[in-house]
């Protein structure tokens, strides 16, 4: 039986959806957009809270940013240290992980580990990213992610801790000092 290799990129299709998984398709880069949409900007932050080699990480990282999808911003001088943020076209991948991880609860696992609601009135966000109360589309920094019933309350991370407490998308993790703990977070 003759096997045809699995081509390395898709240059032969004529799609959308294929040329946009050139760029979001390889399996670490939507959970690396999906922690930056969660506030995570730190290197060893995403490394931490992902568990991802170091090699993976920083060849993501690179790709994201060669796509305009993150952008590098110096938070430290000396030695000089830079956050990865969501530019404007790596927010718009938040309906597509939105959409996904809806997906994921309703079709494969049941969990409910993170709920989605609209900042202003608390209302859950419909499938679309819409506040059926206000009858609007939610813009991203508008969106509040709230610990789910099925999430672990004591996971070994700081970067997990720091993502129990309610908190608006793109809002900064910040951690204490040495990554210890999550500022404002009790670690009991």
């Amino acid at each position: 039986m003759d096997v045809m290799a699995l081509g390395k990129d898709y240059a032969s299709q004529e799609c959308s959806i294929a040329r946009a998984l050139e760029i979001v398709g390889e399996r670490w880069t939507l959970l690396v957009v999906r922690d930056a949409l969660y506030g995570v900007r730190r290197y060893n932050d995403f490394l931490v809270h992902l568990g991802i080699p170091r090699a993976v990480l920083a060849s993501r990282l690179q790709s994201l940013l060669a796509e305009g999808i993150l952008e590098k911003r110096r938070y430290q001088e000396s030695p000089p240290r830079d956050e990865y943020v969501l530019t404007e076209r790596g927010t718009a991948l938040w309906p597509v992980l939105r959409s996904l991880g809806r997906w994921g609860r309703e079709n494969i696992d049941g969990t409910l580990l993170r709920e989605f609601r609209h900042a202003d009135c608390g209302t859950e966000l419909g499938s679309y990213g819409e506040c059926p109360a206000c009858a609007t589309v939610v813009p991203v920094p508008d969106v509040l992610m709230v610990p789910g019933p099925d999430l672990d309350p004591a996971p070994a991370d700081p970067v997990s801790r720091a993502l129990l407490k309610p908190r608006r998308l793109l809002e900064p993790v910040v951690l204490g000092p040495a990554g210890a703990e999550p500022v404002g977070v009790d670690p009991a």
